[in-house]
């Protein structure tokens, strides 16, 4: 049962990589650390709970680089997440020398003839339990009390990271972005597990192999279901954060919006508002403002544009309002029904809610504005 575990894992890294949007690079790391993570998670579970030998053989060691890979992850998607710079800078790839060294230094044991891996792997994981087994200049006891300490120092590092990009973003602009509380929630989330599940695995280590006792909650039989839990409990939580899961937020790129506000100022590029202009006329072919619940956001999001650029566009272009241009719209739809009959079996609550409207008072107020009588005398005009 155990085992399902990091296969519902799995399944959550596969959603993060579906969704993820090709301007926002931070969720391609979510993905990624999610993978990874679940698949120590697998590592994990398949050594303890197989009691399988060939498992045993594969599972042992050879995913150790995993352990090394988690922690820049973590900290990649924090920094692009609320980085101003989104551009990958060559001497961040430095961050993976840890896992490339524990690559090398596992050659030893991952070049031997598989059964000689699996022979080895069952006499430690089953029999003896002895981690003192020599990789080649560390030991397994040794990796793994330096495994845990490079996961507690990227979480330290991520949660500076994060603290000092917001202090940066309130000083420069005044005001953090509105989806900043959810971000910071989530963040401060996902490291919180992360630094659970290192000094967890640092006090198990230190128990077993220092005063050599396994203490109440670090006996060996807790020690995977405890990691495997926390691990478990990161992707079920993912899904109370729908927005960070399917990738529809994100802190906006200040070097994209800096070009964009510079082409807004350029008067009203025409090149621009001629291409808002197309996917605008095709998008209302489809009447999307009758939709209830309607807004800038939305259209923005259909768009595939800017709510900023979008809003700039209604107020230069069309020298309107989006709430102007929708409530419009919305009218000319219900005038339109009228005229042609499709109204005569519905009340006035009936059309306002058919065009959008939340409630019949403002149906009658938006109508009587544009056109200068209420609903129902402009009804009888057609009777």
């Amino acid at each position: 049962m155990e085992m399902l575990a990091p296969f519902f894992g799995l399944f959550t890294s596969f959603i993060l990589f579906y969704y993820r949007k090709d301007f926002n690079r931070s969720n391609l790391y979510l993905a990624l650390f999610y993978l990874c993570s679940n698949l120590i998670v697998l590592v994990y579970f398949g050594l303890h709970f197989s009691k399988t030998p060939f498992w045993e053989g594969v599972f042992f060691v050879q995913f150790m680089p995993l352990s090394f890979v988690i922690g820049p992850l973590l900290f990649f998607y924090v920094k692009y997440a609320v980085a101003e710079n989104k551009n990958i800078r060559p001497i961040e790839y430095l961050h993976f020398i840890p896992a490339v060294i524990v690559v090398l230094i596992s050659l030893p044991y991952t070049t031997l003839p598989f059964s000689e891996k699996v022979k080895i792997a069952h006499h430690i994981q089953a029999v003896t339990q002895d981690y003192d087994f020599k990789i080649s200049i560390f030991s397994l006891k040794q990796m793994m009390f330096i495994r845990p300490m490079h996961l507690f120092l990227y979480c330290i590092l991520s949660l500076m990271y994060f603290k000092k990009a917001t202090k940066k973003r309130l000083e420069s602009f005044g005001a953090l972005p509105s989806n900043h509380w959810i971000i910071e929630r989530w963040i401060y989330l996902l490291i919180s597990l992360q630094l659970f599940i290192s000094t967890y695995c640092f006090l198990d280590s230190y128990t077993g192999f220092i005063l050599k006792n396994d203490l109440g909650i670090f006996k060996y039989e807790n020690y995977f279901r405890a990691v495997g839990s926390t691990f478990f409990m990161q992707n079920i939580l993912l899904f109370l954060f729908p927005k960070i899961l399917f990738d529809s937020i994100s802190y906006p790129d200040v070097s994209l919006a800096k070009n964009r506000a510079a082409q807004i100022k350029k008067e009203k590029s025409l090149e621009i508002n001629q291409t808002i202009t197309t996917k605008l006329e095709k998008y209302i072919a489809t009447s999307p403002y009758i939709e209830p619940g309607f807004n800038l956001s939305k259209m923005a999001l259909d768009l595939q544009l800017s709510e900023r650029v979008l809003s700039n566009y209604f107020n230069t272009e069309l020298s309107i309002s989006f709430s102007e241009w929708k409530n419009n719209n919305r009218i000319d739809y219900a005038c339109k029904m009228i005229a042609e009959g499709k109204a005569d079996k519905l009340t006035v609550e009936g059309i306002s809610q058919n065009v959008g409207f939340s409630s019949r008072s403002k149906f009658i107020d938006a109508f009587k504005e544009r056109k200068g009588t209420v609903p129902s005398a402009y009804i009888k005009q057609f009777s």
